[in-house]
């Protein structure tokens, strides 16, 4: 890309900010048992890059789907052109989000999810050959080199772009060459939303950290993030945190 950065102004985002109403979500539902997220009815978008990050059923990801959907994404993932269904197991979260748009419109977008990113791949091939043009051939490489071409392909200026742990097929060098695109691509008058319990994507500089623990969905540092806390616990102290794990 050429170095054609611009001061950023919160009205460039695509993506201002989003409102819940929680009567128009069944009250049977599991979501109102998401302690962080049920009691989430707005959220704003101040930077180009935010962060959800927290442990394993914390809701994390649900809203992230939520968000993607309304913003005109497959629920599976793939470009906003992707429109195909294998399994319906997306919550009907997105129904009660209502999300308030800027004024840009993204030239390009894309929805990274690891665990459909096989469905995604296979719906490539198949739009590949309906339209004439090359698929990419994504089954025939690796989990992880098939989520380094997406990011050559998709991920570029001028674009909406969430990610659900990316991280899940990438080594941790390769984490390392998504957080230099990511940091690109912002630069560049992009908008990237990502989910990650990864130590090294949640290193963005100047990324909204939002950490959902069992109470609610709040600011975090880099720094005071789990992710980091526990990584930087068992490096510096391997020998004496397994031995704590291992103690019977």
């Amino acid at each position: 890309m050429e170095d054609d950065r611009e001061e950023f102004k919160d009205s460039d985002l695509f993506i201002q900010s989003l409102e819940i109403e929680w009567s128009k979500i069944n009250k049977h539902s599991y979501l109102h048992g998401i302690k962080s997220v049920r009691r989430l009815t707005e959220l704003e978008f101040t930077t180009p890059i935010t962060i959800f990050t927290g442990e394993n059923g914390s809701g994390k990801s649900t809203l992230l789907e939520a968000i993607a959907i309304k913003a005109g994404f497959n629920a599976e993932g793939g470009t906003f052109n992707y429109s195909f269904s294998t399994f319906d197991s997306h919550s009907d979260l997105n129904e009660a989000i209502h999300l308030i748009r800027g004024y840009r419109r993204p030239d390009i977008g894309y929805f990274l999810r690891a665990e459909s990113f096989y469905n995604v791949a296979t719906m490539d091939e198949y739009y590949g050959s309906m339209n004439h043009g090359v698929p990419h051939d994504y089954h025939y490489m690796s989990h992880g080199q098939s989520f380094l071409k997406t990011m050559e392909v998709n991920f570029k200026e001028n674009g909406l772009f969430i990610l659900d742990e990316p991280e899940a097929a990438l080594s941790l060098q390769n984490q390392m060459a998504l957080l230099v695109r990511l940091i690109d691509i912002a630069a560049h008058r992009s908008q990237i939303i990502m989910a990650t319990h990864s130590p090294i994507l949640l290193a963005v500089p100047d990324a909204r950290i939002l950490l959902f623990d069992d109470d609610s969905v709040h600011d975090c540092a880099y720094a005071e993030t789990p992710s980091y806390q526990i990584t930087k616990r068992f490096v510096n102290d391997t020998e004496r945190t397994l031995g704590r794990l291992l103690e019977k």
